[in-house]
């Protein structure tokens, strides 16, 4: 409880809690105030046992973090970890990964090409949001149609079950769930809730969905931000916490005009966390 108090001071805004019964934070790293270049968000989940006896497990979001990059960074946080054995080690780890993202900065890597698009960060695209969100959303649904095999039927549509919204300071959240077994489903479920104009005018339609393939005994997964820098990759985060299998769950957004900072990301997964228990 000390550490976690002692970061939440330390970090301010970048510092999220993402549900504090299951101790599951968030935090975003950048290797500048001003105008970061490279930034990544470390997700943490605090075992029962951690310190003493268990390690944090964690999640490293960023669009540029793959291959040999994310190997190295990995390795980094365990040697922490190993060398420490028994202490709170969150601070070293953040610190650990301000460092990389310093070094990148000042070496001779290209910035990452990452067009930043979240309401938060501007607030004024309004006039051009809805030509954005065409795009974003015809990009999904062409993603989605490279994933499913063309010669497959048509596969029936998955009942869609809707959550009850939640609404703070002029913005309202509410999720969306159907129980799919196939990506073609996936698609079927966005084209269908699109078809809504209250949910096709949303600022932001969150999704994850999780797939358990008995065949290969593995999960075909993946998540869309939309605009809402890293929520996509939290709510798949809450999902494989609470063990979900073979479920889409989207997260409408409606901004109001006033930043909610780290609430909203809070209001998504408790819209998601509600829909999945009911």
């Amino acid at each position: 409880i000390d550490e976690i108090e002692a970061l939440s001071s330390i970090y301010g805004e970048d510092w999220c809690v993402i549900d504090e019964d299951e101790k599951i934070y968030c935090i975003k790293i950048s290797d500048c105030l001003d105008q970061p270049k490279w930034t990544l968000c470390l997700q943490v989940i605090l075992p029962p046992g951690y310190p003493t006896a268990e390690p944090p497990i964690y999640q490293l979001n960023a669009p540029w973090l793959r291959g040999q990059d994310y190997t190295d960074l990995a390795n980094s946080l365990e040697e922490i970890y190993v060398q420490n054995l028994g202490e709170s080690i969150l601070y070293l780890w953040v610190e650990k990964i301000r460092e990389v993202l310093v070094d990148k900065a000042q070496s001779s890597d290209p910035e990452p090409d990452i067009k930043k698009t979240t309401e938060e960060a501007d607030e004024d695209d309004g006039d051009d949001f809805l030509l954005d969100y065409q795009a974003i959303q015809e990009d999904t649904i062409k993603m989605l149609n490279c994933m499913t095999s063309e010669s497959q039927e048509d596969e029936e549509l998955p009942s869609i079950h809707h959550g009850n919204p939640i609404t703070d300071r002029r913005s309202t959240f509410q999720a969306h769930l159907a129980p799919v077994v196939t990506t073609r489903q996936v698609k079927r479920v966005l084209e269908k809730l699109y078809e809504n104009k209250k949910i096709a005018s949303a600022t932001h339609n969150i999704y994850a969905y999780r797939i358990y393939c008995e065949d290969k005994q593995t999960f075909l997964q993946d998540c869309e931000d939309d605009g809402e820098t890293a929520a996509g990759g939290r709510l798949l985060h809450l999902m494989q916490i609470l063990n979900v299998h073979n479920v889409l769950v989207v997260v409408s957004r409606w901004y109001g005009g006033i930043l909610l900072g780290p609430d909203r990301f809070k209001h998504i997964n408790n819209c998601a966390r509600n829909v999945l228990v009911e």
